[in-house]
């Protein structure tokens, strides 16, 4: 049986590419006892609230309509953000060069964050550039990973 996740991937992607967007991420999780079901979008030159809008309004009909999900959620449609979680393979190697901020489990060095230029991504494994200097993390101490942006 697939996932939700990847039932509803299936089911948004021709709403998200007719809206002019690309699939970045979907979510199935539960927050403070209510589940939450979370379409990230992404579009060169950023994503306004009317592209969130043209995703939403006929993929909830199409929810509806399959019902792939039991109970009720809440669904929502939103940028991926300019601090965006990487989490496919696709995504490190679009980001490959960029800054990055990885979060340990548990701290190395007396530090749980560590920030710099991913170098490269291996089945989970990253490597980043900080000061100069590569840094590797396993893929078993790497709690998130995700794009550090400066303004």
């Amino acid at each position: 049986m697939a996932k939700v996740t990847d039932t509803v991937a299936q089911l948004a992607l021709p709403f998200v590419e007719s809206a002019g967007c690309s699939l970045w991420d979907v979510e199935y999780v539960k927050e403070a006892g209510e589940w939450f079901l979370r379409i990230y979008i992404d579009k060169e030159g950023g994503v306004s609230i009317e592209d969130c809008e043209a995703v939403s309004r006929p993929l909830s009909d199409k929810l509806d309509e399959a019902d792939p999900i039991e109970g009720s959620y809440t669904f929502e449609v939103s940028s991926a953000g300019a601090d965006r979680v990487l989490k496919k393979p696709e995504h490190f190697a679009r980001f490959q060069g960029s800054e990055v901020e990885v979060r340990l489990y548990r701290a190395r060095d007396g530090r749980k964050d560590f920030v710099g230029l991913l170098q490269s991504w291996q089945d989970g494994d990253v490597v980043l550039e900080v000061g100069g200097q590569p840094m590797s993390f396993e893929k078993k101490e790497v709690a998130q990973v995700r794009l550090y942006p400066r303004f």
